[in-house]
């Protein structure tokens, strides 16, 4: 049998769990901060290419109007090589508005700390419940 004086008391066991869970929230809420920044920092990403698609479409539409006038009252050459500019510039903002997305999308959802919030918390829970199992046994 095992020596009762060296068994730690309920109280010891209580206030190491106490102790531990403590230590154990602290760390996740640090891990979650960490991967929020993370996440921040690529959304911010994201909106800046966004800004930008949005600055260089209102150049292309500069150009567009520009060649659609020179079109009007010029001959075909200098029009046409302001509209494939224009068009050009066009298809640029859409690769910029793409990959902005693509960033977005990676950035956003729960961080996974929260799920692992969760589980720590069921399994301290099936533990606990067990135990006081345990314990009503004769």
């Amino acid at each position: 049998m095992t020596d009762p004086d060296t068994e730690p008391t309920l109280g010891r066991l209580v206030e190491q769990l106490s102790e531990q869970t403590s230590r154990l929230v602290r760390a996740e809420v640090a891990l979650a901060k960490a991967e929020m920044a993370q996440k921040a920092k690529s959304s911010g990403l994201g909106i800046g290419l966004f800004l930008a698609a949005g600055a260089i479409s209102l150049y292309a539409l500069g150009v567009l109007i520009w060649s659609a006038v020179l079109g009007l009252g010029e001959a075909w050459p200098l029009w046409l090589s302001a509209l494939v500019i224009g068009f050009a510039m066009l298809l640029l903002a859409g690769g910029l508005v793409a990959v902005g997305v693509r960033l977005l999308q990676h950035a956003s959802g729960k961080p996974e700390a929260i799920d692992r919030v969760k589980s720590d918390i069921a399994t301290v829970r099936a533990n606990l419940s067990s135990t006081a199992r345990k314990e009503k046994l004769p």
